[in-house]
């Protein structure tokens, strides 16, 4: 175990060992330097083929692990400070060769608990597990102003059996992101990310996603459960993020439980999210997605209650909506729903959904959600 005591301390990247536990005293803040020279560069994801800002490699995550079991990172809410204004200016103004690092990421590795504990202005991503399994995320707090590039909260990337619960996330991108791989480098890679369970989450984030799926996720995402979720000022619930050229699939996905107030939009799907990492994707590389539940949704304030919009000739199938209730602000657009290339159904669902999701009525069966559990 490694306690830090009361103070601000100032490190370089560092990584971490197996059986160890990483303890913040609630006084405690480790702030991540802002010389360049202390950043080695590292190899891009093998699933991703380059950095995610731009070609060749990326610069150091501040804390990383591979090929770890029986880790923790927790503390009586200490504070893990990026310092990312320092990197979101450099990458704006075209300043950075290579691709910003995470404030975590946990590689090859099995067994993380990261608990009790704040992660503040991460240069990008915040909480990133890779490749890895049985990761439980409990009780932690993500800070990052709403003008901050790509700080992500958390995202599970090619993993399974993860737990992320009682969470509170300000950020200026999507809060949770559930990822697999980009483009022909996820497809080849061929690790999806399931059984992963989201529950008792509050999240601000006024540009982006609750919870996205995608935008890369070739090697797949399957078995996702989130329940009592809240979000407050931010732009969509629940967003589905995908293209061709991507392959893979989410499916088996099951939502019950939102409050949300403030919205762009309720529920988001995009089959036209095209960025790639290079040209030699493969246009007939159709990903797939399928049965995607959502039940017990109160919302307020909602610019467009859903903007669904499939893949022409491969239309997302398998929709259901069960017990919800949008409030469209008078004030807003007229257009309350905008289906495209999409196949469910609906019932209890306020304002009536388009005529691509049939009405089942009030008396059908709710949308359902898996009884089992999964242990992480």
């Amino acid at each position: 175990m490694l306690v830090v005591p009361p103070g601000k301390w100032l490190t370089g990247p560092f990584n971490l060992t197996s059986n160890f536990t990483l303890f913040l005293h609630r006084d405690a803040e480790i702030l991540a330097s802002q010389d360049l020279n202390e950043w080695p560069v590292i190899d891009p994801l093998p699933s991703y083929g380059r950095g995610r800002d731009s070609a060749g490699g990326r610069y150091s995550n501040f804390i990383m692990g591979t090929n770890l079991t029986d880790v923790v990172i927790t503390g009586d809410n200490g504070t893990i400070n990026g310092q990312g204004r320092f990197w979101w200016d450099k990458f704006r103004n075209n300043q950075l060769k290579y691709t910003r690092g995470y404030l975590l990421e946990i590689m090859y590795s099995d067994r993380v608990l990261i608990s009790n504990i704040t992660f503040k202005d991460s240069p990008s991503w915040n909480v990133h597990p890779v490749y890895s399994s049985n990761i439980v995320v409990s009780n932690v707090t993500i800070l990052a102003p709403f003008d901050s590039a790509n700080t992500d909260g958390i995202d599970p990337d090619s993993c399974s059996h993860v737990l992320i619960e009682d969470c509170f996330i300000v950020s200026g991108d999507d809060c949770i992101a559930i990822k697999s791989g980009w483009d022909e480098y996820g497809i080849a890679f061929n690790m999806p990310t399931q059984h992963v369970n989201i529950r008792r989450l509050t999240c601000i984030s006024p540009f982006s996603a609750t919870i996205a799926l995608g935008s890369e996720m070739s090697g797949g995402i399957q078995d996702v459960r989130a329940e009592n979720i809240t979000a407050i000022n931010t732009e969509s619930g629940v967003r589905i993020k995908t293209a061709v050229g991507r392959g893979g699939f989410v499916k088996d996905i099951f939502v019950r439980g939102m409050t949300l107030n403030t919205m762009k939009y309720v529920f988001w799907m995009s089959g036209n999210y095209g960025q790639h990492p290079d040209d030699k994707y493969d246009p007939n590389a159709i990903p797939v997605v399928r049965n995607i539940r959502y039940s017990n949704v109160v919302a307020e304030n909602v610019t467009i209650a859903g903007h669904l919009e499939g893949i022409p000739g491969a239309p997302f199938t398998g929709i259901c909506l069960s017990n919800v209730t949008i409030d469209v602000a008078h004030s807003k657009k007229k257009l309350k729903w905008n289906c495209t290339e999409i196949e469910g159904v609906a019932s209890a669902v306020t304002p009536t959904p388009c005529a691509l999701l049939r009405d089942q009525g009030t008396g059908a069966a709710p949308c359902p959600f898996p009884a089992d559990s999964f242990t992480y």
